[in-house]
């Protein structure tokens, strides 16, 4: 049999984003502060909108980026201070990673999940009309935007959308809006949009609650034992810089290529279950204990989810450059040097760095 040759991994061109303008929502987050310092390292004027980060640490003040971007603290439910923000910032390139992004809490608070997510993306697509300065538009939603039929088949970007927990059915939902929007409005005005279902990303600087690493990171460093409460269940995962780098390359190919304005899917081959997972990050991290429940606990979740990335590999040249060992291995690296005193804009600097050269 004839082995597949890939061709080279497509790199985002730091020459495209010099100087340019770029508006960045959700950049208090953990995929969003690793954007923004992607972005104005390499050169872009990055604007950010976003709530104020929670907790403490949080990726986005340990790497100061309130003095290296412009940033301003505001809620994309109000649709008036939205519109007034983008007529002033006169964006080139939207990537909007604003959300209500966890499962769990969309439980505990359906109407925010909703309103957040489907009103707020509304509310920033509303606001790009008539801003005509905006020529690429990425807005991420979720590899959980499929109806999920519990089967190991991955799903292709053309597979039926769903959702059974409030999390899953608002990102859903807001791709209906994004549909509407681009073929109603932005197109006609010269935008090209598309969409980003990224799987499940793991990385240094994620310290959010009921995330699989920022939990056990946090249960391992107090000496606790590590209770997992859906051990086989399979995900697609991978390191924050392969979405990252899938959006950037994404918003540089969209002015040129109108036909690339629809949605695609980033991530891995394959996937791998929360047991396998997290069994090496306690290898790789040198200490933790971890018990696993031997049932299903809490809210429905889904069991099994896998996505099918031939498209993004074979018209975008976009595919995963680490493996998984490779994701998790730099991951508690980032998270054990950090405890010891290492500065985030290093670790940082010396994951991209090695990503770059990859």
């Amino acid at each position: 049999m004839e082995k597949m040759v890939r061709s080279a991994p497509r790199r985002p061109d730091p020459v495209h984003w010099r100087g340019r303008r770029v508006l960045l929502t959700g950049h208090t987050g953990f995929k969003g502060a690793w954007l923004a310092y992607w972005l104005q390292k390499m050169g872009a004027h990055v604007f950010g909108i976003a709530l104020p980060p929670e907790g403490q640490p949080n990726l986005s003040e340990a790497l100061g980026l309130a003095t290296q971007i412009d940033s301003r603290y505001l809620d994309i439910r109000d649709a008036g201070l939205l519109k007034q923000a983008l007529q002033r910032i006169q964006p080139e390139v939207v990537f909007h990673l604003a959300a209500q992004a966890l499962v769990r809490p969309g439980y505990a608070h359906p109407l925010e999940t909703f309103a957040t997510n489907v009103m707020g993306t509304a509310n920033l697509l509303e606001a790009m009309r008539g801003v005509a300065s905006i020529s690429a538009v990425v807005l991420i939603t979720t590899d959980k935007v499929y109806k999920n039929l519990e089967q190991m088949t991955p799903y292709p970007e053309t597979a039926e959308l769903g959702g059974y927990d409030p999390y899953s059915a608002s990102k859903a939902a807001s791709e209906l809006v994004i549909a509407s929007y681009r073929d109603a409005f932005l197109r006609e005005q010269g935008i090209a949009l598309a969409v980003a279902r990224a799987g499940n990303v793991i990385g240094g600087g994620d310290w959010s609650c009921d995330r699989l690493l920022p939990d056990a990171v946090r249960a391992w460093q107090q000496n606790n034992v590590l209770h997992i409460r859906r051990p086989d269940a399979v995900r697609p995962w991978q390191h924050v810089l392969e979405p990252l780098s899938a959006y950037l390359c994404l918003a540089e190919l969209l002015p040129q290529n109108p036909a690339y304005a629809c949605a695609w899917n980033f991530g891995p081959d394959g996937a791998a279950t929360v047991r396998e997972v997290i069994q090496f990050a306690a290898q790789t991290y040198g200490r933790g204990q971890t018990e696993f429940a031997t049932q299903a606990e809490g809210p429905h979740e889904a069991g099994l989810l896998a996505l099918d990335v031939r498209k993004a590999r074979d018209e975008l040249q976009i595919y995963a450059r680490w493996n998984l060992q490779e994701s998790i291995a730099r991951s508690m690296h980032w998270y054990r040097d950090f405890e010891q005193g290492i500065p985030a804009a290093v670790l940082c600097a010396r994951d991209l760095d090695a990503y770059e050269t990859n």
